[in-house]
Parts: structure tokens; sequence; C-alpha cells
């Protein structure tokens, strides 16, 4: 007997009259169980407050989260081809695409910013994991580029949240193909001196391991992140063996020295802004005083 459907809804529905009670007004905890109130959960961006577990995080939300005030620059969306190989399995690529766009009410599963992280001027991307699985394809490949290019171009640092199953199978080769475009950025950005810093979130497998979420200068990790490049289960398989408990967790990567910090998703913004400023060799008040300056000269900013 499920207690929330079975009795909490009908008591809302009768105390409400006969307006519908929303599916997702309470969220369940994966690892205990624990039913939470959804806008108790946003309120504690996404980390269930008994247990600590970090529920996914919406890629806008992260953003605001993350820039001072809320406040920054989308940057925009590049223009690609669409459905350039005229995918179908159980449903149109297309319809796909579609589908997706109105639910999470963005273009492709990357989502850009610039602005200040205490103080600190820099470049955000951040996967939308909702929109197809938060897979690379064309789109996405073009945004991380672009957001790259303008890292470069305004002199700051970048930070990425990748959150993705890999590449977007309906692209083929043509998704593929990012997974060099994307490292070609990352050197780019490192040749300009500047820092590159990655946020690993649950999960990130597949090609977006296997090329721009592991070229960081620093590697930070969410507790309890799924971080690997093919599956558990197809490991297993293929070795025969029972794996270690918490494999290709972010607490077991850390272990074996694959990630530098694992940090809990409300000292992120704290921790990327110290990171940074060691990188950059600006003390703490230096950074403060050229943030004033940048706010400035920052393009108009927008809302999120």
């Amino acid at each position: 007997m499920n207690w929330i459907t079975n009795y909490v809804r009908p008591k809302i529905n009768s105390m409400l009259g006969r307006r519908e009670v929303p599916e997702n007004l309470w969220i369940k905890c994966p690892e205990t169980g624990e039913m939470v109130f959804h806008r108790d959960l946003e309120e504690n961006k996404w980390v269930i407050p008994q247990s600590g577990f970090h529920m996914k995080m919406p890629a806008k939300a992260r953003l605001k989260d993350l820039f001072d005030g809320g406040i920054y620059e989308t940057l925009p969306q590049p223009k690609v081809a669409q459905d350039p190989l005229k995918f179908r399995d159980s449903k149109k690529y297309v319809d796909r695409l579609r589908d997706s766009r109105a639910k999470t009410e963005l273009e492709d599963t990357i989502v850009a910013g610039l602005g200040l992280v205490q103080g600190v001027k820099l470049v955000a991307v951040v996967h939308e994991f909702n929109f197809i699985g938060g897979s690379l394809g064309m789109a996405a490949g073009e945004a991380i580029v672009k957001a790259f290019e303008r890292a470069i171009a305004e002199r700051c640092p970048l930070v990425i949240f990748p959150a993705s199953g890999g590449a977007r199978m309906q692209e083929g080769i043509l998704s593929l193909m990012q997974l060099p475009r994307t490292t070609v950025a990352v050197n780019m950005l490192k040749e300009a001196g500047l820092p590159y810093i990655v946020v690993l979130t649950n999960p990130t497998t597949g090609g977006v391991t296997a090329s721009y979420a592991m070229l960081g200068d620093i590697h930070i990790a969410e507790p309890g992140a799924e971080i690997g490049f093919a599956g558990k289960r197809v490991i297993e398989q293929t070795l025969r063996e029972k794996l270690p408990e918490g494999f290709q967790t972010s607490e077991y990567l850390l272990e074996h020295g694959m990630v530098d910090m694992v940090v809990k998703r409300h000292e992120i913004p704290a921790t990327i802004a110290r990171v940074l400023q060691i990188l950059m060799k600006k003390p703490a008040e230096a950074a403060k005083r050229e943030a004033g300056s940048d706010v400035a000269t920052l393009p108009l900013a927008a809302r999120a």
C-alpha cells in the first residue's frame, strides 16, 4: 500500500476540493525512502535534509545558486543542424527534442553563464540531465566550445558541471566528434593560462567522462555521485567479477586519486572561489577589489 497515494493525496484533495495535487509534490529520498516536500528540497539546494543525499539539481537553479545574487549573463545557444541523421528508434528524434524542450524550457542540454562567484569572474557551464539524459550532441558540443571561447575572450576561468549519460546516440559519429572538439577547447583555455575547474555531479559517465570531464586542473565531486565510463553492470559482466562496494562513487574515486576533493553542494561556490584565487595567485581582498571593477564591465546581466 502506498501511503502517499492512497491516504495523503485523497486527504489533500478532500480539503482543497476537486483540484488535482501535482505528482511531484513530495520527493522520495532514494537512499532512505524519506518523503520531502518539494519546496523544502528546493530551499535546501535539492539535498535531502536528513540523509544528505544529493538529488539532481536543475541547470538554471545551479547557475542561480552559483553566481553572486543569482545574477549572470546567459550565454546564447548556438544554432546547429537538427536531426542530421533522420534518426528514429521507438520514437522520432525530432519528437524527443520537442518533448525535452517543452519539459525543460531549454534548447538543449547545455546552459552557460558569465558572472561573479564571491567576487571572482568566471564562465560556468552546466548540463541539464532532464534533457535527454544530459547527452552530448552537436548543440551541446558547440555550446561548450563557445563558452570556452568566451572565457578566453574575458580572460577568466571556466567551471563546468557535467551530468550526463554520455554521447547522444541519435546523432551517431557527429556526437562522438564533440569529444575531440571539446578537448581542443580545454587545451585552448589552458594555453591562455586560465584555470579550468570540473565539478562532477551525478551521473557523469560515457563519452563526457572520456573527454572534458576528466581534463580539469582541479576535479571537485559532489557526495555520492556516480562517475565512470562504462556502467557498473557492464564491467561486472565483462570481468565476471563482483566490483567493490561503492565502486565509481565520488568517495571511491577520491580514495584512489581520481578526484581532488568531495565537496557538499552548499559549500561548492565558496570552494570554487577559494581554489580559483589560489590558482590565479590572487589574495582574497585583491580579488574582491577587481570584482568591483568587473561589475561595471560585465555585459547586461540576466536574472535566472
